[in-house]
């Protein structure tokens, strides 16, 4: 069996400090413990990882065994040529569509108070109200009323009084989870941490944040790992209601790109060699995950070099191949249309998946 780097284990740099090894190991462990099902060969390796390099003489002493092994000699790849010795390295733009063209910018303006339940609306509540106060008509009423109409309009007032004790017992239940889910997530709209590089990654962040997080009842994430992998294999995720993207971002070459039916990447008309993706699988780990969540994959593309992208957003097997204006537009559309609440049980699931929190002194900051 190859010998396991305990870094790449962890998910963490090579002059980590200790506070964000500590906070890799426990992210990890709770996906990787056997109780969560995980394998116990596996958990004890991560534990091993975990030990060697959270004690500073067993890291030196790692780090030096490391630095020791003949490692292979690889080719330098030949720098590319540019066309101009002054040529500076191209950075791809992000989303710069103004806000105001968004068709579901208004939803940000006035932005409704956000529950974690949904709780019963005003019209059940006014119906009973009104209901309760029909049945004492008959007290009104002169004279004696027959036996029989007594009776049907005792029945009526339990009926009416069970339904105003439910009624109340819905709301009462309602609060106390939206107390205790407020406790838990706070205001936050933004988990996880998320990578400047390369490039591509920056930008994708900055937008969420500065487009879709703006959405009532949106939260965002950063390094998911998949139903059954330890490591973040989704970049970006947004949830709204029960509508969640996964987005990865790909600094490919200009050209026009598509996704076929069976998942095949094309560039101009023809196949693609130049890059993978891993969005397939993961949309379907995702929904199977989470059965009653309508579950999407963007492939958000930027150009490498300077030259026009573009894409053809037809879904294959619910991923899409996306530039960043048609990214914030179509998306930001479709999660509108369930924006007005969290359901705090998918969150929890959503963010179970989240390898990796910023510390207490960055969260803080």
């Amino acid at each position: 069996m190859a010998e396991v780097d305990y870094y790449e284990l962890l998910g963490v740099r090579r002059d980590a400090s200790a506070g964000e090894i500590k906070s890799a190991y426990r992210a990890l462990a709770k996906v990787m413990h056997p109780d969560a099902g995980g394998t116990a060969g596996t958990f004890r390796l991560l534990k091993t990882a975990y030990e060697t390099l959270a004690d500073s003489r067993k890291r030196a002493e790692y780090d030096r065994g490391d630095r020791e092994r003949p490692t292979p000699e690889v080719p330098k790849p030949r720098a590319r040529r540019r066309m101009y010795r002054d040529e500076p390295v191209y950075t791809p733009r992000g989303c710069d569509l103004p806000p105001a063209s968004l068709s579901w910018w208004h939803l940000t303006k006035h932005q409704p108070r956000i529950g974690y339940v949904r709780t019963p609306g005003h019209a059940p509540a006014a119906a009973a109200l009104i209901g309760t106060a029909l049945l004492t008509v008959p007290l009104l009423l002169p004279g004696d009323l027959p036996t029989v109409v007594l009776v049907c309009w005792l029945a009526l007032i339990v009926t009416a009084l069970g339904a105003m004790i439910r009624l109340l017992r819905s709301y009462l239940s309602a609060a106390r989870a939206n107390r205790s889910a407020l406790a838990e997530f706070g205001e936050r709209t933004v988990f996880g941490v998320a990578d400047d590089e390369p490039v591509g990654e920056r930008l994708t962040s900055e937008m969420l944040v500065n487009y879709l997080a703006r959405l009532p009842g949106a939260r965002v994430f950063h390094g998911l790992s998949r139903p059954g992998s330890v490591f973040a294999d989704i970049e970006h995720a947004v949830l709204c209601g029960h509508r969640l993207v996964l987005v990865e971002s790909k600094l490919w070459l200009p050209g026009h790109y598509e996704i076929d039916d069976d998942g095949s990447l094309w560039r101009n008309g023809h196949a693609f060699r130049g890059g993978t993706t891993n969005l397939f699988d993961a949309v379907a780990a995702f929904q199977d995950h989470l059965p009653d969540v309508d579950v999407r994959g963007v492939l958000l593309l930027y150009p490498n070099r300077r030259g026009a992208l573009t894409a053809d957003d037809a879904p294959g097997l619910g991923v899409s191949a996306m530039v960043p204006d048609q990214f914030v537009q179509d998306i930001g559309d479709w999660l509108s249309v369930d924006c007005a609440l969290v359901d705090q049980r998918i969150l929890r699931k959503v963010r179970a998946r989240v390898v990796r929190e910023p510390d207490a002194a960055s969260a803080s900051a």
